[in-house]
């Protein structure tokens, strides 16, 4: 390996070469700004620690890998790019794995550490267990907090604050949402019903039709 006579030199106490400063990765917490070890030496010593705590070797693909796509090392498989998730942390932008084994791993990695996925979608959306969340449903009667409806599965909270407000179905969930909260909306749309809500009124001796307020009646031709 040529070396630029201008080029900082420096000792690799592994190898024991004398080899370029640009042969050593970059470390700010050491006096020279470069790794204590060269680059081929510090991979070595990485992929031994890995080998001593029980990683298994890297993966790499058996085969070449055409632009525009990507190899997964858990299915093994080449992919197009589009099917793997952007990261900021990755050099290549993609994460390793594509979509489905990485939602895979994922899944896994909930139910192994939180039980469930619902379990680990409670503790972190709402600081709530799913013992909590039975308790609560529990203190409503089982029923739904709004409508009364069996067996409701969703939670409800203040956007604003965060706090658990009760247990809703999706309907009403879903409704709350659609109305952001907002008491005075709600208000308005309970009044709208009622002077809108459809009346039976007398046409004809006998005869009766349904009328809303707020709709001109439409008169038949024999009134």
């Amino acid at each position: 390996m040529s070396v630029s006579p201008d080029e900082a030199q420096k000792k690799c106490p592994q190898c024991e070469r004398m080899l370029s400063s640009s042969q050593f990765y970059s470390n700010k917490s050491r006096p020279d700004g470069r790794s204590y070890y060269c680059r081929s030496c510090t991979r070595a010593r990485l992929e031994g620690y890995r080998r001593a705590n029980g990683v298994a070797p890297q993966k790499k693909a058996d085969r070449e890998v055409p632009d525009g796509a990507k190899w997964c090392p858990d299915c093994a498989q080449i992919k197009p790019i589009a099917e793997f998730a952007k990261s900021r942390t990755k050099a290549s932008g993609l994460h390793s794995y594509c979509l489905d084994c990485h939602n895979r791993r994922g899944v896994t990695t909930k139910e192994k550490h939180h039980g469930s996925t619902r379990e680990y979608h409670l503790r972190r959306r709402y600081g709530m267990t799913q013992e909590d969340f039975e308790t609560r449903l529990a203190w409503q009667g089982g029923v739904c907090a709004i409508c009364g409806a069996p067996d409701p599965e969703h939670v409800d909270h203040d956007h604003e604050f965060g706090n658990v407000r009760g247990i809703l179905c999706f309907n009403c969930n879903g409704g709350l949402g659609q109305f952001k909260d907002n008491d005075q909306s709600l208000a308005r749309a309970i009044e709208y019903l009622k002077e809108t809500a459809c009346q039976l009124v007398l046409v004809h001796p006998g005869v009766y039709q349904l009328v809303s307020p707020r709709r001109e009646r439409r008169l038949s031709r024999t009134s």
